[in-house]
């Protein structure tokens, strides 16, 4: 039976992302022992559901459509940048949420709950922290300087976007990297409780 890793996410948008292109060559300090993530695989994922037989594709795409549709959209802040596990010993560099975080845990409780209702799809143990994965460091690197490089970038801002859909993407993995795709695309049209200016 065919299989793809299936994974729910927003799309930051063009300009977040090249906001990030110029963070990562900044931070890139004349290293190779960086796997930056690509410009075009920035994603904020929401729900990661690992191997999927591809005939369940499309009724996932249809739970997510149904979750979305009542689900107002929002303004997306991209700020602030970090360190899994810690900054003292980073493996994973990340951008941070500021506006929005609160709407994307939400949405994110949405679509999980239905996904674990049709079963194959376990919740997380961990709780769930929105965030965009610039760059993951090799192990040799992790103590060499990057303490000090993250809290140099602890304010930086690449300002707001609109998100008012949902993907549902697959992801291939090649030896050169991940390739993701779209399979599904789900809109946010739900009503707002009150009236929130929004970022073009």
């Amino acid at each position: 039976m065919a299989r793809t890793r299936t994974f729910i996410a927003v799309d930051p948008g063009e300009a977040i992302r090249q906001q990030a292109l110029a963070l990562q060559k900044q931070l890139t300090r004349g290293t190779d022992r960086v796997k930056w993530t690509e410009a075009d695989n920035l994603h904020l994922t929401l729900q990661f559901l690992g191997e999927v037989e591809r005939k369940e594709t499309l009724a996932i795409c249809q739970l997510v459509q149904r979750c979305a549709k009542s689900f107002p959209s929002f303004n997306l802040e991209v700020t602030g940048l970090g360190a899994f596990p810690t900054p003292r010993r980073p493996k994973i560099i990340w951008l941070g949420i500021g506006d929005g975080r609160d709407e994307l845990i939400a949405l994110h409780d949405r679509i999980e709950a239905p996904l674990a209702e049709r079963g194959g799809y376990r919740r997380e143990d961990r709780g769930y922290t929105p965030h965009l994965t610039l760059g993951r460091i090799a192990s040799e690197e992790r103590e060499d300087g990057w303490t000090e490089a993250l809290a140099e970038h602890a304010g930086w801002s690449a300002g707001a976007t609109l998100i008012d859909e949902v993907l549902v993407m697959s992801s291939e993995l090649h030896r050169s990297g991940p390739v993701y795709s779209i399979l599904g695309r789900a809109k946010l049209t739900g009503k707002r409780s009150r009236e929130v200016p929004i970022v073009p």
